[in-house]
């Protein structure tokens, strides 16, 4: 699973979003690997009919209806977006909220990818059994330093954590990857899968390093 977060960055504002997702399913189709995105909240509509999966970047412990200004699950699923990110680092909730949404999107038939800052986090949650679980320590987040290399010991923890339970949750590495070796590594670690932000949105070719994310992979 190869998960990437545009975040807000102004790199994928307006038309580009679409460029960036024609990009990925092209890429997906290629090398035979499952590409979700997660766009800016308010430029899912624009792809949310793609090939590959969209999944929002937060959602919100809040009803269909009368609420203003809340990212419903229910009304995301009728626009055919696949899940969400739930308690990124820079957008934390509460133990009690992170439960709710991921039973909620459960119910819904929704993926979830459960966002940890340490393998404490990850003991804690995997018994929750989102569909995964991407361990981003938050000081490596966007630094270019990949925790694959940082902190590989992190890594391996975490993915016997993940293994050592009957769920079905797999493990996602995030934060600092910026190469094709830092995903090689990751997955050697014995991870299922990357979580990246800026080291592809902020690239100057996506077609160049999304190849190279996605052969380092496979």
């Amino acid at each position: 699973m190869f998960v990437i977060n545009c975040k807000n960055y102004e790199e994928i504002a307006g038309d580009n979003i679409t460029k960036f997702v024609k990009t990925a399913e092209k890429i997906s189709k290629k090398y035979k690997i499952k590409i979700a995105v997660s766009p800016p909240q308010h430029l899912i509509g624009l792809v949310s009919k793609s090939s590959i999966p969209i999944l929002a970047q937060h959602i919100d412990d809040s009803k269909v209806g009368s609420t203003t200004g809340f990212v419903i699950p229910e009304l995301l699923k009728k626009s055919k977006v696949k899940g969400s990110l739930i308690n990124h680092s820079e957008h934390r909730i509460s133990s009690k909220e992170i439960e709710k949404l991921i039973l909620k999107l459960k119910e819904l038939k929704m993926m979830s990818i459960l966002c940890v800052k340490d393998v404490a986090e990850v003991k804690k949650y995997v018994k929750l059994n989102p569909d995964y679980i991407a361990i981003e320590p938050p000081e490596l987040i966007g630094s270019g330093k990949a925790v694959s290399k940082e902190k590989p010991e992190l890594i391996a923890k975490a993915a016997n954590a993940v293994k050592n339970t009957k769920n079905s949750t797999k493990l996602l590495c995030g934060a600092g990857i910026v190469s094709g070796e830092d995903v090689a590594k990751a997955i050697e670690l014995g991870s299922k899968g990357i979580l990246v932000a800026s080291g592809i949105i902020k690239a100057k070719d996506w077609n160049k390093i999304m190849s190279d994310f996605a052969k380092s992979m496979i």
